[in-house]
């Protein structure tokens, strides 16, 4: 009997492929649209701000100060205006305030000038960096000793405490410039005891014999770089917020470094209101939980506005927090570890052990100051716990949702007193011509470079020239339609740079191709094998360079910060788009165009 084996079609490429392929076009299309017709400076006004006029006479009162309005929005009680010239956003602004209650519910935004039926499809225009739409940058250094010291004071007063119970008396104990703590024996023999309590209580920190009766404890190097990390965590959590209060929905705020913070807040060009707010300070208190109704007690409420009523003096304040870590407990759910401080220690205490059973509320306050430099507070109940048992200085908090909500309230509870002092190193503005000129001279350049390789390869490749420069029209497209998909994605000047670096290795993956043909229809191919062998011995090649650069992506992406993960962004991208339209989508336009081409004398 015989073995009947499957013969491979020559050129040939389902209908599927093709589905595949057109459908992908026509949805990165769509989502690249909207950022050819670019975006408008907006005011948005919430429902909360208390707008006292209509919107046709803001209309009116706007246009008779000079302010061009394109159009006034309103939906589920937001309103957008949306202007037609971004210089008068600032302004805008400012005359906005004296026309609702309160000013700090309006928002700085950009809305799409795509038309509607476009945006209906959920799409979006691309984000643009800092140096492309303008705004202020700031580089703030996160001063990390007073977070040592805090911890060093704790250690130091918890000494002190275990030596009172003990009855070690003469034992002296200083805390050192150096982060370094110093305990001087009155009794050498009680090293022992020292050294088992700090081992079992304080496992964190290390223990060296200097010299006779004499211990020096410190940090181990370990516990140290994970303070700085949750502390910069802890600040970036902290800035987020803050900047959330200047109105700014494009605003970023990412790590740099080991201990800097990297701000970014594009269309803001007033420096002086944005520093006043990122200098704003926080705290946090626990409150005996009472019933409700209440007579004497204060009302606080939580995220979702629900009141808690609570007792009017705190338990105690978060400047007795040492640290909050987010951890599993025996049953498997999430909990936050908290330490606190002797003081603290001694407050929870007591206030726990008359209080078992019953709730305790953790609420959040921060301060900012306004443009008239008036201080506003914002409190509300972060978390509501039930006290199981006698609390110390240690103790979780159980009920805070799953375990990245417990992250984000161990953060939130460091907020208190944990809170490193951050300095500005460095202040940058960029005004909002000097980014569009950017744009214009950077898609300037992409063009001109785009022209000038469509032109080269329709002449020297000839009839699969029109192949290549299909294939990188629709490599673009993709490539603009993923910068508008993806989350996150900010395009930059160095961005563009990226763009039009692209523009070279797409066509690379073709000439490499189109090359590997030359040399098969030399060896005597007809045009139909020569295309098939040109693409099977060409791809490791493409694979293997690409590969290549893609491992320089993605260290630039992660070593890297701000405009350097903006070109390493579109770099990335660019190779993996090039790849699809370069094998992909030119093998599907070759095959169907000459595959059957039995030809021995064509020219390429």
């Amino acid at each position: 009997m015989k073995r009947q084996t499957r013969k491979k079609l020559l050129n040939h490429n389902s209908p599927w492929k093709y589905g595949v392929l057109i459908v992908t076009i026509i949805v990165m299309l769509l989502s690249a649209l909207p950022s050819l017709f670019g975006e408008d400076a907006a005011i948005e006004v919430s429902d909360k701000a208390g707008l006292s006029v209509s919107l046709i006479e803001l209309h009116k009162q706007l246009q008779l100060v000079g302010i061009d309005i394109k159009r006034i929005e309103q939906a589920d009680g937001q309103t957008l205006i949306v202007l037609a010239k971004q210089a008068q956003q600032t302004q805008t602004k400012q005359l906005l305030a004296k026309l609702v209650a309160k000013p700090e519910h309006l928002t700085l935004a950009l809305a799409p000038a795509a038309p509607s039926w476009l945006l209906s499809l959920g799409v979006a225009p691309i984000k643009l960096g800092l140096d492309l739409r303008g705004g202020v940058q700031f580089l703030l250094d996160v001063d990390l000793e007073p977070v040592y010291r805090l911890h060093g004071e704790s250690l130091v007063d918890s000494i002190k405490q275990f030596s009172r119970e003990q009855k070690l008396m003469g034992t002296q104990v200083r805390y050192e410039d150096d982060d370094i703590i110093t305990l001087v024996l009155a009794n050498s023999e009680t090293s022992h005891q020292y050294r088992q309590f700090l081992r079992s209580q304080h496992p964190r920190w290390q223990v060296k014999q200097d010299g006779d009766g004499i211990l020096t404890v410190s940090l181990k190097q370990t516990e140290k770089d994970l303070l700085r990390d949750l502390t910069v965590k802890q600040n970036l959590q902290t800035m987020r917020s803050r900047i959330s209060q200047l109105g700014i929905t494009e605003a970023v705020v990412q790590r740099q470094g080991e201990h800097r913070i990297r701000i970014e807040l594009p269309g803001v060009q007033d420096p002086a209101a944005a520093k006043s707010v990122i200098g704003a300070t926080a705290s946090l208190a626990f409150y005996e939980v009472k019933p409700p109704g209440s007579v004497n007690a204060k009302i606080l409420r939580d995220d979702s506005q629900t009141p808690v009523y609570v007792s009017r003096k705190p338990v105690l304040g978060g400047e007795h927090i040492v640290d909050a870590r987010a951890g599993i407990g025996e049953m498997g759910g999430a909990e936050v570890n908290i330490s606190l401080d002797s003081a603290g220690g001694k407050l929870m205490s007591a206030f726990s052990r008359d209080n078992i059973g019953h709730p305790m509320a953790t609420s959040y306050s921060e301060y900012s100051r306004n443009a008239q430099g008036e201080v506003s507070q914002q409190t509300r109940v972060i978390s509501i716990a039930t006290i199981q048992s006698q609390l110390g200085n240690r103790f979780s908090i159980t009920g805070a949702g799953d375990y990245q909500e417990a992250q984000q309230l161990a953060l939130l509870l460091r907020a208190g007193s944990m809170t490193a002092p951050v300095t500005i190193v460095e202040e940058r503005t960029i005004g909002p011509s000097l980014g569009a000129e950017n744009i214009v001279n950077g898609f300037a350049a992409l063009a001109l470079g785009m022209a000038m390789t469509l032109v080269f390869m329709g002449f020297w490749y000839r009839r699969l020239g029109w192949v290549a420069n299909v294939a990188l029209i629709a490599n673009m497209v993709i490539l603009f339609g993923l910068l508008a998909l993806i989350p996150g994605a900010v395009l930059t000047l160095p961005g563009i740079a990226g763009l039009v670096l692209t523009v070279g290795m797409a066509v690379d993956t073709n000439v490499l191709i189109f090359e590997r043909i030359k040399d098969n229809l030399k060896l005597g191919r007809d045009f139909a094998h020569a295309i098939d062998r040109g693409f099977d011995s060409a791809f490791g090649t493409i694979l293997d360079a690409n590969f290549t650069t893609m491992i320089t992506a993605v260290v630039l992406y992660s070593i890297g910060n701000g405009p350097i993960q903006g070109f390493a962004l579109t770099l990335g991208l660019g190779l993996l788009t090039s790849m699809f339209t370069g094998i992909f989508a030119s093998r599907a336009l070759i095959n169907w165009a000459y595959g059957r081409n039995f030809n021995r004398d064509v020219r390429v």
